[in-house]
């Protein structure tokens, strides 16, 4: 079996149809007709990835999405008919790792499948896989923590995405539009300056804060992450 997926959806035609393509791909899945049954599946399950629709009964796609990013960094994909900005930035912002409008074409959830669970894999067992660093800088990518010489920095989720990035392929250069697509997705509706934007909020919480500068601009071309220097002795 590829991997167990929950799939939450109150439309129970989709949530067959959806759930036997799942099943020729030979993922294991167990569904949910409504939010709050979601979440408490979604808590007591090993699941490797969540399939959540927005519109449920009970309780919100939204609202399932904010209590599970408080215990956990499994991968979620929205699924909903609902295709304005504003629901798509909400979803992304509160920490869903896609987002696909109904009606999709299976071929194009089961990419975007593939794509989250790449995303989460690592070597099991290996702590040191799932630790990237720069620097005094440290991310614990599976506990969803960074510390900056034994401090602990808050990020949202979208500020932690851009700096992993950014850390998985340190002393590269990383193209806005390239950050544009890995981080905030191939179908974002904004402008580049937003990864400018969140890389002054980065700055701010790292570099500025901690005066070590990691987060390097190359003009005209974009972002690079460099080791920098270690802090001063005393």
């Amino acid at each position: 079996m590829q991997g167990r997926i929950l799939l939450v959806e109150d439309e129970e035609n989709l949530a067959r149809m959806v759930e036997l393509e799942l099943q020729y791909e030979n993922y294991t899945v167990e569904k949910a007709f409504d939010g709050k049954t979601g979440l408490d599946r979604a808590r007591s399950g090993d699941f490797d990835l969540v399939l959540l629709d927005i519109m449920l009964p009970v309780m919100s796609g939204i609202e399932v999405l904010r209590r599970l990013r408080r215990e956990t960094t499994i991968p979620v994909i929205m699924l909903t008919a609902r295709d304005t900005v504003v629901d798509k930035v909400t979803g992304l912002d509160m920490g869903a790792d896609d987002y696909i409008t109904k009606p999709f074409a299976i071929e194009e959830l089961l990419a975007r499948i593939r794509a989250a669970l790449r995303k989460r894999e690592g070597a099991p067992g290996d702590v040191a896989a799932n630790v990237l660093t720069a620097g005094p800088l440290q991310m614990d990518t599976e506990r969803y923590e960074v510390t900056v010489r034994d401090t602990r920095v808050e990020l949202t989720r979208r500020e932690f995405d851009l700096l992993r990035y950014l850390l998985e392929h340190k002393e590269k250069v990383v193209s806005r539009e390239t950050l544009l697509d890995q981080v905030w997705g191939f179908d974002f509706a904004g402008e580049t300056n937003a990864v400018d934007v969140y890389i002054r909020f980065l700055r701010a919480k790292i570099d500025d804060h901690f005066a070590c500068k990691l987060i390097h601009t190359v003009r005209g071309v974009g972002y690079v992450i460099k080791e920098g220097q270690p802090p001063a002795a005393g």
